[in-house]
């Protein structure tokens, strides 16, 4: 059964993996897909910044490299690793992360950095925040001349109106007669 928990645990959690937080500014979504093969990345749209990682077509129904063995098998465990434990057993002091002697507690973050960078590696062949820093790139890239457009829409839309407006006064003033007073501020 413990066996059982630990399989599904990694795929529970692929299937719930929020957005970087850097990635979150003024109600901007980011979709972050991994397709295979030749299939199309959706366009991004909006507010939603789309980023796609491909992976090779095999790779389609095949459990992800990282859970394909079970890491906690004894016969996966290197012998560097083994030779170790016996190396630093009774380890106390500096750098042994160990609440015995002082300065351990340095050797306990050295681990918690060792084992990110460690992770980062493993997990290293899909970088969305490098996907989504190029898809903000290119969208800053039309931002001018979106813009431009827009003005130059704008513009015209305001001519047509001065037009407009110009020509219902010019029928009001025509259609009242000379000898009758105007009304102030026309």
């Amino acid at each position: 059964m413990r066996k059982l928990i630990a399989f599904a645990l990694p795929f529970m959690a692929l299937a719930v993996q929020p957005a970087p937080a850097l990635a979150q500014e003024e109600g901007e979504r980011v979709n972050q897909l991994i397709v295979f093969g030749d299939d199309l990345c959706p366009a991004s749209t909006g507010a939603e910044i789309t980023v796609c990682a491909r992976k090779d077509e095999a790779e389609r129904y095949r459990i992800p490299e990282s859970l394909r063995s079970d890491p906690g098998a004894p016969g996966n465990e290197p012998w560097t690793d083994k030779v170790r434990a016996y190396e630093t057993f009774g380890a106390t002091g500096t750098e042994s992360c160990s609440p015995v002697g002082a300065g351990g507690a340095t050797g306990c973050m050295s681990r918690l950095i060792d084992a990110a960078y460690a992770e980062k590696r493993q997990n290293g062949d899909v970088r969305f925040g490098q996907l989504i820093e190029e898809e903000r790139a290119k969208r800053l890239s039309t931002i001018d001349v979106d813009a431009a457009a827009t003005q130059a829409r704008v513009e015209v839309l305001e001519k047509e109106y001065d037009a407009k407006l110009a020509a219902e006064r010019a029928a009001e003033d025509a259609a009242v007669p000379a000898d009758l007073p105007r009304p102030p501020g026309s």
